[in-house]
């Protein structure tokens, strides 16, 4: 044992330099002590002078290629260093860092390369690249030529066991963005080949490996980060463009910032009488804008007839949604907007919202995926962009269909006050396109979960009642079941809300047997019902004539007061339901498609209406005109229609009653 020596030994002094080496051994006290001393001088003799070749050969090779005049001597050279970096003895990463360093500075300085010579020194230094990351230089030149040359045999074969590294092993991409940029450029000159993507989900599919679990756990965050980083780059202009970009809740509602939003003129405040109407509402309100941003990849154009919601008092019965009967008088806050991006914005984003797509199909990888999408990391132009949004919701899809808690748990918010996926794609939310499907099959694997609690409903309730019932109102089971569990449990406490719910539970085959299960369990519910029909109600948005008419058609309506429209999908065709209503007093239809037909057949038959919103409706003189025989009307809202200044006189001097009268932004204004 006297004569062995450990190799572990030894590695513990080759990092001490060559001067105080003696120093160091002479106080080693372990077995073998003079035979560890000479190996160890040894070995630092030979670290130390082989350091000091490289040195040279290095200074060397700066000075050849920093003055370059033939390439083809420069390129002899280039894969002679590459060599020795290769074959040194010496164990230090610099080593492989030093040749790469060079030739990025040299590429630098020198940009009037020809794409052959570019693609020739690649070659020369793709042994280094294998296992090592390129310097950010080199990376920021590796970018360029996948964008000059995505269709290049370089990209494949050089380039793609680099990123695979890259992904594998990389930890931080904030500490080195450019191989992140390079990553992102890679997998979009793969795009440009012929087919497409296909060849970055082959990649993809190489990243994953064959088994059903991906060993390489930093691969799905590193993709997801470069996912995430190139769909911010599609919307980046348009984000710049703005001093101050809008929340996502003003985007949906079509607005600016708070201090952009004023008035041209000040408003009165209107006050109904306290007879017709329970609650004020105060009025702020922003004249028609349009908002044109433009670059060379993105166009926005927003156009936007926008006010301030009121205020208003929750209800008793902690109603879903503000009863809009309580502010007739409000203006429309309506919006569109459209976000179009540039040919290449729009091929990256295509690109990336595939990957994500391509990544959500791996079980492995979805809890993770769920859990990194879970905070909603796009920018609010991103989530306001349809394409963007219509691509994503097969991801969202693929988290709502997952039966494990901790993938379907994700779709709701991080923290209490912030949207998650399951307000984005509900009804009423920015990104929803459907009617409600989407939003059904989240509620329904929550509710198969530990969600399935008094909280929950209650959320529901208060956020998303609406939505429920009309989906339940078109047959919706998991809808019905919503509803029969929020009387079950007493979620609701108005009297009015409980008996529309009755009704739209009533209005459907699947809906009346449930109900009636519950009412053999609760037989109070009956009571609730012999009592008379809801006073007050208002109809989802969205909502179509058949929907109203399946609604009314389903139970006992002869006390009902107040009725919204407001929002829906109705025409004048649903005005043959109305007119059967005959204690109606309150009528909403703001932003309907009610029009002159229906606005006549009401003034035949609802005499004793004293409220009327047409807000935004077609109607027109024609109909108008027939209010003159309602002489019960106090409240009339005209805003936005086609009102001339002649009917509007002939109104005032007929309706000896009218109190209240909103004619602005009409010829009568």
């Amino acid at each position: 044992m006297e004569n062995s020596v450990s190799y572990s030994a030894i590695e513990d002094v080759q990092l001490l330099s060559w001067e105080n080496a003696p120093k160091y051994c002479l106080q080693l006290t372990i077995p073998g002590g003079t035979v560890l001393l000479q190996a160890a001088n040894s070995y630092l003799r030979d670290q130390w002078f082989h350091s000091l070749q490289w040195k040279k050969k290095i200074y060397k090779y700066k000075k050849v290629l920093s003055n370059p005049s033939r390439w083809e001597v420069v390129l002899k050279e280039i894969r002679t260093l590459v060599d020795m970096a290769l074959t040194s003895p010496l164990q230090d990463d610099s080593i492989n860092q030093a040749p790469l360093e060079i030739v990025s500075k040299l590429l630098s300085e020198n940009t009037n390369l020809t794409t052959q010579e570019h693609e020739n020194i690649i070659v020369a230094i793709a042994p280094l690249l294998e296992n090592n990351h390129p310097p950010p230089d080199l990376c920021e030149f590796f970018c360029k030529h996948c964008r000059e040359r995505p269709r290049s045999m370089v990209v494949i074969e050089v380039f793609t066991p680099v990123v695979q590294r890259i992904l594998k092993h990389n930890m931080d991409f904030g500490k080195c963005p450019r191989l992140r940029l390079f990553t992102q450029e890679y997998i979009l000159a793969l795009n440009e080949l012929n087919a497409g993507m296909e060849v970055v989900k082959k990649f993809i599919q190489s990243m994953h490996g064959p088994t059903g679990h991906c060993p390489h756990p930093r691969v799905l965050p590193n993709l997801v980060a470069v996912c995430l980083a190139a769909i911010y780059s599609c919307y980046e202009e348009f984000i710049n463009s703005r001093d101050n970009s809008p929340s996502l809740k003003e985007i949906r509602n079509g607005c600016q910032q708070p201090c952009d939003r004023k008035p041209t003129l000040p408003l009165r405040l209107l006050h109904p009488s306290p007879d017709l109407v329970s609650q004020e509402a105060t009025l702020s309100e922003a004249r028609l804008k349009s908002v044109v941003v433009a670059s060379s990849e993105i166009h926005v154009e927003v156009e936007r007839t926008s006010t301030a919601k009121p205020a208003l008092t929750a209800s008793a019965g902690n109603d879903s949604e503000p009863n809009l009967i309580d502010c007739l008088m409000v203006s429309p806050a309506c919006s569109t907007m459209s976000i179009e991006l540039g040919p290449q914005a729009d091929r990256t984003l295509g690109c990336y919202v595939e990957i994500l797509k391509l990544l959500s199909d791996y079980d492995d990888w979805r809890p993770s995926l769920a859990s990194l999408l879970q905070p909603i990391p796009f920018p609010k132009e991103a989530l306001a962009h349809e394409k963007f949004t219509k691509e994503l919701k097969y991801v969202i899809q693929r988290f709502a269909e997952d039966p494990r808690q901790e993938v379907h748990s994700c779709l709701l918010s991080v923290r209490a006050g912030k949207d998650g996926w399951f307000q984005l794609y509900s009804p009423g939310g920015v990104a929803c396109d459907d009617d409600g499907e989407l939003f059904a099959s989240m509620v329904h694997i929550l509710m198969g979960s530990c969600y399935k609690t008094k909280k929950f409903l209650l959320s529901l309730a208060e956020n998303k009642l609406g939505p429920c019932m009309l989906l339940a109102l078109r047959g919706n089971q998991t809808m019905v079941e919503i509803l029969c569990l929020m009387l079950e449990y007493n979620i609701i406490d108005n009297k009015d809300t409980q008996l529309q719910i009755i009704s739209t539970l009533e209005s459907t085959d699947v809906g009346k047997r449930m109900y009636e299960q519950l009412c053999d369990r609760q037989r109070e519910l009956k009571e609730l019902q012999r009592k008379g029909g809801p006073t007050r109600l208002t109809l989802p948005s969205k909502s179509t004539d058949a929907d109203l008419a399946r609604l009314l058609s389903s139970g006992s309506f002869g006390n009902l007061e107040n009725l919204s429209l407001a929002f829906t999908n109705v025409t004048s065709a649903c005005a043959e339901h109305l007119i059967k209503l005959p204690s109606l007093k309150q009528l909403n239809l703001w932003s309907t498609q009610f029009g002159d037909a229906g606005l006549r057949l009401l003034s035949e038959h609802l005499t004793m209406l004293q409220v009327l919103n047409l807000c935004e409706t077609p109607v027109t003189d024609a109909g108008l005109l027939a209010l003159s025989s309602m002489k019960s009307l106090c409240s009339l809202n005209m805003n936005s229609t086609k009102l001339s200044a002649d009917t509007y006189e002939d109104l005032k001097a007929k309706l000896p009653n009218l109190k209240e009268v909103d004619v602005r932004y009409t010829e009568a204004w």
